[in-house]
């Protein structure tokens, strides 16, 4: 009999069990989990990356211009050893020299650029001007970063290029003046974004900071509804890392900028603090719930970033083999997007410009100075490597540092793999047995082509990207197919990776 009252009564005592669904709840108890553990997962990532550019951008203040001097004096005291060799000087003394060149030609290209002047242009625009322009400005900051390292490779590879070979190339003057070109106006780009910063520091209502931070999170909205990979994923997670270190550095020239304003009163730097703590921890939130959900949306576990971390740590020691096939700062440049010269170039400007050195105590603060970030940074290389070291072994990839393997490709028969592995025979190799697997141009001979270093680990290293020939026997045309991509081949082609549907 159906009734008011009964139908209350069962409302009030009816049950359920929900160990009846428990695969369902114990998945949703584990999303859970997943979202608790990304906050700390992802900080050991960005921890390690942004030490990881830490050490490219030291190089270019310590060791570069000690690295110049020894290329420089073997090519003065080139005679005294006699032409043994056919090169004049090795590929990365060429390199070194270029990088040299092109730093010092933009720093004084840097002094026609007036400071004052920018700053007073962009304090007198209105606030919603000021938020369009820095807006834009990041925008055109991606594009710069990643045509820049292109711009930067075909210059290093046209002038390392062996001699013998067919010319095909416009001539390495004009690549060139392409570079210092785009590191001239990346380093004046960059100028605009610290000065529109640090108007945003000196605005009364500090309107135009609040702006600015909420723009961050405008990110977020373009981001977790999209569908991520994993290696989209390891993309945005690069992204980030460069765009976290390159505002740290941007805050630093903000300060000091002020600090001299002020006649170095170490007041000001405290007035100065909770703005730079609210830069800091607005960029910390948004990557988290910006990382937090994209995981949640897309299955992915949280274990992915220390598979990130392993790979970012397989460019380190890579680089460090005795024929390794690209410097260490170019490999963080490619695969994060992060280009330390124009940043470098900028840093000197505004370091020269806002530090008078007078005097012979000053000339030696500015030596020990000198020391210490040589001292900084090779303590920070033994640290990186060292960790880096550890990483590979726990990722069980010290095989593909020494003795690659091809192994069967999953979904593929190993018969035709094994084909493929005779049709690709004739890889390059160093002395000791050991390859790289980085991305830059290496010296082969003709009609050789190169070995493809896969991973046996699916969970590891692969998500579809790309397409490979598929040779069949009883067909002699090829067949495209997607295949499965190592993380260690993905760098900044795609930096805006955040755009990716």
């Amino acid at each position: 009999d159906l009734s008011l009252l009964r139908f209350i009564s069962a409302e009030l005592t009816r049950g359920y069990f929900l160990e009846h669904n428990e695969a369902k709840y114990t998945e949703r108890r584990e999303r859970v989990y997943t979202c608790m553990r990304i906050p700390k997962e992802l900080e050991k990532l960005m921890f390690f990356g942004i030490f990881l550019c830490l050490d490219a951008f030291l190089y270019v203040f310590t060791l570069l211009p000690l690295r110049v001097f020894l290329a420089m004096f073997r090519f003065i005291t080139l005679p005294c050893y006699g032409l043994r060799d056919r090169r004049l000087l090795q590929p990365a003394q060429v390199c070194d020299i270029l990088k040299g060149v092109i730093l010092v030609i933009c720093y004084f290209m840097m002094h026609y650029v007036d400071y004052s002047m920018m700053y007073h242009l962009i304090r007198g625009q209105s606030v919603i001007k000021l938020y369009i322009i820095y807006n834009m400005l990041e925008v055109a900051d991606r594009l710069f970063s990643s045509f820049g390292q292109d711009i930067l490779d075909a210059l290093y590879w046209t002038a390392t290029e062996p001699k013998e070979r067919k010319r095909a190339h416009i001539g390495v003057i004009p690549h060139f003046f392409m570079a210092v070109l785009y590191v001239f106006l990346h380093a004046i780009l960059i100028m605009v974004q610290a000065t529109t910063l640090n108007v945003a520091f000196n605005s009364h209502n500090k309107s135009l900071l609040t702006i600015m931070m909420s723009n961050n999170f405008v990110e977020i909205k373009g981001s977790v509804f999209k569908k991520f990979e994993k290696n989209n994923l390891f993309q945005m997670s690069n992204s980030d890392i460069k765009e976290r270190f390159t505002n740290y550095v941007l805050l630093l020239i903000v300060c000091l900028r002020n600090m001299e304003q002020f006649s170095w009163n170490p007041d000001h730097l405290w007035v100065l603090f909770p703005d730079v703590c609210m830069v800091v921890a607005s960029e910390i939130a948004v990557d988290i719930v910006k990382h937090a959900f994209i995981t949640k949306f897309n299955d992915i576990t949280a274990d992915v970033y220390s598979e990130y971390r392993a790979s970012l740590a397989f460019d380190l020691v890579s680089s460090r083999q005795k024929n390794a096939y690209t410097d260490y700062s170019d490999s963080v440049s490619r695969r994060m997007g992060f280009i330390p010269l124009p940043l470098a170039v900028l840093l000197i400007r505004v370091v020269t410009s806002s530090i008078k050195v007078q005097g012979v105590l000053a000339y030696v603060c500015v030596v020990l100075f000198y020391c210490g970030l040589i001292s900084l940074k090779v303590l920070n290389s033994i640290v990186l490597l060292g960790k880096s070291c550890q990483y590979v072994k726990e990722a069980k990839m010290e095989e593909k540092l020494f003795n690659p393997v091809l192994t069967a490709t999953p979904g593929k028969p190993a018969g035709k793999q094994q084909s493929m592995f005779k049709s690709t025979q004739g890889s390059s190799t160093d002395e000791n047995g050991s390859t790289s697997v980085t991305n830059q141009p290496v010296h082969q001979k003709e009609n050789t082509p190169s070995l493809l270093v896969t991973s046996n680990s699916d969970q590891f290293l692969t998500t579809p990207d790309g397409e490979e020939k598929d040779i069949s026997q009883d067909s002699s045309e090829l067949k495209h197919r997607s295949s499965k991509k190592d993380l260690l081949e993905i760098d900044r082609f795609t930096i805006c990776g955040n755009r990716i549907d």
